[in-house]
């Protein structure tokens, strides 16, 4: 693992220029606020930015009408408990960039988003899905161990983007316990409009050998896929490519593999059919 530490660093280190826009029909004032140019982590989430949101458009709104912040992209509000860069992978990855996303103070869509009253929610998800992939991987015994200044640091690493702090602890939940390979591997598979997959798939044959992403596929769509990819960090997926070897290399920091299927651009699919 330690030689193939770069890989997870520049996963960490994946960004996405992104514009935030105020939603027209929430301007309140007679001037027109400029958009708000960020570079968003892939690997975080929306809600740890949204101080700088408020602040950027606080003076343009009526806060008689505030309900809670909440972003919108193309028409469809943007879950927060996502990763932004499983959002933009699923939602947005034929987009031009910079990405344009509208933000909101008003008419939060209760029926479509989770309430995210504060930075607490967030962390609140995030140990808690941590925590299950601990229980897929290694029947929880990695995090049973975890003192509350581990999960802390975890937690204040990601928020303050801190690699080496945060990989101080995680690097103990991708080690193998014992010598012995993940018990499960912690995944979810996304298509646009759909629920998310998420099944029992072992990483190792009773032989030892590793399995691959093409059975994880087939496995979750035995009807097969056409010729969609599969997408991770903004990345296409070779299909041979190792399970395991994706956990430990590929996993968002809440070590999940986050999974998109997608139909690839009209670019690639004329390349494939040449």
């Amino acid at each position: 693992m330690a030689d193939e530490k770069d890989i997870i660093k520049e996963i960490w280190d994946g960004r996405i220029p992104a514009q935030f826009f105020l939603s027209s029909s929430e301007k309140f004032s007679s001037d027109d606020p400029e958009p708000l140019m960020l570079m968003v982590s892939r690997v975080s989430y929306f809600p740890l930015i949204h101080d700088k949101l408020q602040k950027h458009f606080t003076k343009y709104i009526n806060h008689e009408s505030i309900d809670e912040l909440w972003l919108e992209y193309d028409g469809q509000p943007l879950k927060w408990h996502y990763p932004i860069g499983l959002l933009f992978d699923l939602l947005a990855s034929d987009t031009q960039l910079p990405w344009t996303i509208t933000v909101h103070f008003e008419n939060f869509p209760a029926e479509e988003l989770l309430r995210c009253p504060s930075k607490d929610a967030v962390e609140s998800h995030f140990m808690s899905t941590l925590k299950e992939a601990d229980a897929l991987k290694h029947r929880s015994k990695v995090m049973n161990n975890f003192q509350k200044k581990d999960h802390k640091l975890q937690w204040s690493s990601l928020l303050n983007a801190k690699f080496e702090q945060f990989w101080s602890v995680n690097r103990k939940l991708m080690e193998r316990v014992d010598g012995e390979a993940f018990r499960l591997i912690p995944f979810r598979l996304y298509q646009k409009d759909q629920h998310f997959i998420q099944l029992s798939v072992n990483p190792m044959t009773e032989n030892g050998e590793d399995v691959p992403l093409r059975s994880l596929i087939q496995q979750c769509l035995p009807e097969g896929t056409g010729n969609e990819q599969v997408i991770c960090h903004g990345i296409s997926i070779p299909l041979e490519t190792p399970l395991h070897w994706l956990s430990e290399h590929l996993s968002y920091p809440d070590n999940f593999l986050h999974l998109v299927l997608s139909k690839p651009s009209n670019a690639e699919s004329d390349a494939q059919t040449s």
